[in-house]
Formats: C-alpha cells, sequence, structure tokens
C-alpha cells in the first residue's frame, strides 16, 4: 500500500507536525508513507520539496504573494491576512510520479501557493481514493480557517463576517460555489483531528454528502515523556524553587491565540497572594517588548524548533495555559499532557477531547479570563500534583499513540482500497 501524503511543510506549523507524526506512525507499521511538500525544512528521508529548482522556489514564492495579494483588498487588518485563504494559484501536483504511483493520496493543509483549488480539483479526478485530514475549518468553508461564531458554511457562505466588503455574492460565496463544483462525486473521506470539527464538518454544506469521520493525530510518546521537573529545569537555567507556567505557539501575536486573554489573567494572579511565587516561560513568534508587559518575571524563548528543548519546557512547568479562542487539536497541549503537565485552557474546540476537567487539567468557560486565572491557581495550588501529572500521561497513552492513531488509518485505507477496486470491476 502506498500513500502520499500532501502538505504545505514537514515541519512548519502545527498542521504540519501532525501531519509528520502521522507519516511516521503509518511507517512504523510497515506502510509505504511519504509526504510531498512545497519546501522542506526537516532532515526526514520520507519528505519529498516540489521546490527544490531556483525556478519552482520563485514559483511558490509568487505564488504564495499572489494568494496574499487576491486577499488584501478584502482584509479586515493586517492581523487577520492569514485568517482566510483563496487557494488561487499553486504547482500541478497530478502529473507528479509520487502521486501517479500511489494507492492512496492523503491531503493535509496547502494553502500558501502551493495547492490551488483547480490543482485540488485534477488531483480529486485521477480517480484514485482521496483522504483529507482536516486540520482547520478550510475546507468546508468560503475561505477562513476558523469561522468563529459565524454558521453560514452550513449554506452558501456569503455576507463573511471575516472580511471588510461583505456582501451575498463576496469572495466567500464565489470560493463556496467553486469547493462544492469540485468536490461534487469526488471520491473524498474527510477525516478531521477531532469530534468538535467532525460536527462542524458534518453540518457544512460542503461536506456534508461526504464521508467524516474524526482520528486525532499522533505522538511520539518515547520523545514526549515525563522525567524529574528539576533535570529539566537545571538544562533550561530556570528557578527550581518558582512556580512555572508555560505558554507557547507558532505566533503568539494571533489574535486567535488569546494572548490579550492571558495577560488579563495574568494581571489577576498577580494581585494574588502567591504572586512572587510564579514565574512565566514564554515561546513562539512574539512581539516585541511583549516582557515589559508581563506582570511576572518572564523567560522568553521565541521560536523553539528542537524537541529536546520542548520536553524540557514542559517538564519544567507546573502548568502549561492554553488561551485560545479557536483551535482543532493543538499538538502544545497533546504534547504537554504526555509530558505529564496539566493544562489550563477554555472549553473550545477540541480541547475538551483532550483536557479532562479536574483530572488532569482545568477548563475554564469560553474567553473567562477571570475563570482561567481561577484554574491556573487551581493547578499550581489546590491539586495532588502527582496525580494529575499521572492522569495526564495516561490520557495520551490510551487515546494518542502512533500506534493506535495508525491503525485507524490503516482500516480506512483498507476500507477504501477494497470500495475502489469493487467499482473498478463494475
Amino acid at each position: 500500500m502506498r500513500v502520499v501524503h500532501i502538505n504545505r511543510s514537514d515541519v512548519v506549523g502545527g498542521a504540519s507536525v501532525a501531519a509528520s507524526r502521522i507519516v511516521e506512525a503509518l511507517r512504523a507499521q510497515n506502510i509505504d508513507a511519504s509526504m510531498l511538500v512545497a519546501e522542506k525544512s526537516g532532515d526526514s528521508s520520507w519528505a519529498h520539496p516540489v521546490a527544490q529548482s531556483s525556478i519552482n522556489k520563485t514559483l511558490l514564492k509568487s505564488r504564495f504573494l499572489w494568494d496574499v495579494a487576491g486577499f488584501m483588498g478584502h482584509e479586515k487588518s493586517r492581523l487577520t491576512r492569514f485568517a482566510f485563504s483563496l487557494a488561487a494559484a499553486g504547482f500541478n501536483l497530478s502529473k507528479l510520479s509520487l502521486v501517479q504511483e500511489a494507492d492512496i493520496i492523503h491531503l493535509h493543509w496547502f494553502n500558501q501557493g502551493f495547492l490551488s483549488l483547480k490543482g485540488l480539483g485534477k488531483l480529486l479526478q485521477l480517480g484514485k481514493p482521496v483522504v483529507w485530514t482536516l486540520h482547520d475549518m478550510w475546507g468546508f468553508t468560503g475561505g477562513c480557517h476558523y469561522s468563529g461564531e459565524c454558521e453560514r458554511f452550513t449554506g452558501a457562505c456569503g455576507h463573511c463576517a471575516a472580511i471588510r466588503d461583505p456582501s451575498a455574492n463576496d469572495i466567500s460565496s464565489i470560493q463556496n460555489q467553486r469547493k462544492k463544483t469540485i468536490y461534487r462525486d469526488a471520491p473524498l473521506s474527510i477525516v478531521t483531528c477531532s469530534t468538535w470539527l467532525e460536527s462542524a464538518a458534518r453540518k457544512s454544506s460542503l461536506l456534508k454528502d461526504h464521508s467524516v469521520i474524526s482520528i486525532p493525530n499522533p505522538i511520539d510518546i518515547d520523545l514526549y515523556a515525563p522525567f524529574p521537573r528539576a533535570e529539566a529545569r537545571k538544562r533550561l537555567k530556570l528557578p527550581i524553587d518558582k512556580k512555572i507556567l508555560l505558554f507557547g505557539a507558532a505566533n503568539i501575536s494571533d489574535p486567535r491565540k488569546g494572548m490579550h486573554l492571558l495577560m488579563h489573567a495574568l494581571k489577576k494572579l498577580a494581585n494574588g497572594k502567591n504572586a512572587k511565587d510564579i514565574e512565566l516561560v514564554i515561546f513562539g513568534k512574539m512581539p516585541s517588548g511583549i516582557d515589559t508587559k508581563l506582570p511576572f518575571p518572564s523567560h522568553l524563548m521565541n521560536f523553539v524548533d528542537d524537541p529536546n528543548t520542548l520536553v524540557d519546557l514542559y517538564n519544567a512547568a507546573d502548568v502549561f495555559v492554553l488561551p485560545s479562542l479557536e483551535d482543532n487539536l493543538p499538538n502544545t497541549v497533546m504534547e504537554a499532557l504526555s509530558c505529564g503537565t496539566p493544562v489550563a485552557a477554555f472549553r473550545i474546540g477540541g480541547v475538551p477531547e483532550m483536557v479532562s476537567h479536574l483530572r488532569c487539567g482545568f477548563l475554564a468557560p469560553e474567553a473567562d479570563a477571570t475563570g482561567l486565572a481561577e484554574g491556573i491557581e487551581y493547578l499550581l495550588y489546590k491539586i495532588d500534583a502527582d496525580e494529575y501529572r499521572f492522569l495526564a500521561r495516561e490520557k495520551v497513552l490510551h487515546n494518542f499513540t502512533p500506534e493506535l492513531i495508525a491503525n485507524r488509518y490503516i482500516e480506512l485505507y483498507s476500507s477504501l482500497l477494497s470500495d475502489n477496486s469493487l467499482y473498478d470491476a463494475k
């Protein structure tokens, strides 16, 4: 069984990390899985870049800029520029040997100049079974990656709240119709990483007639594993005698990541009796000068791409906090839990499927900064820390191991190939 996965990158971004973990899990079960990417940043032999030549690198950049420029006239602000994708330009992947020779085509996240809707249509026209793991909502909206409170994706979109020029026939409505035409009668099976996203996909006008199931992402439980906190803090040069609160994201400036709500929660904690005990560690792309606005002594790690450093960070922390307003199945939460670190978060998206409230973490009401502060304080001072660390790890071992997830995908692949062979025989 040959399976080619298609994703914008092999390691850059949450969807890339998740997709690569799925490929690795499949390969460990002797599945011939490879990945087509726009640009390769890691060193895995199974990842194959399309933009390898100088010409293709230039084409990728120009197509990315074309997509961005096409949306700039509609964006509400620069902060929302990448919250909506047009998929107007990309490569024709249907003629590549990895695609031609594959038994299964497995799509992931492919925007930003890698694969256009036209290119997607060409893949679907090959007649091969296509699995599409959705890492956000873009596959069934008119262009936004997360819809917030909007549910116009259950119809034909239009009057889009994500753009500054909404109308009945705006860009979201136009793109929704393009997707509808491309998806119609296509051999397309949808996988969502959370049951929350599965529910939304099933309600959508674009995917309600397609097969939609939920399979979570896997994690390397041998790498992301608990070990003594003092060892991690020593390597990271963090204080041994403080309560460490950890927060991290690829880009913490993204409004969806909720940094403004975390700031409110931190200020409430700073007024509490235990404020002198707390220090903050943040990793990810962050705005300059953020350290002057934080109410606690802070250690800013910036972007961390070394998995071993991430493991140290999770093990060094007493609590990992996720203030996101919209998220599917965040890798950071799974990584923290796998290292035995409890999580404080809002009850949004797929997070409740990972964090068991008052067992391995605390779930505050959506956007409730006061509730988040209460959750952080609860996890820092009012729990049996060893019990929570054990339960956090157990949650991962029972639900997100590579073998469990790979076997679910293999079962899906096998059923699709069986159905496809019956179809071909008719």
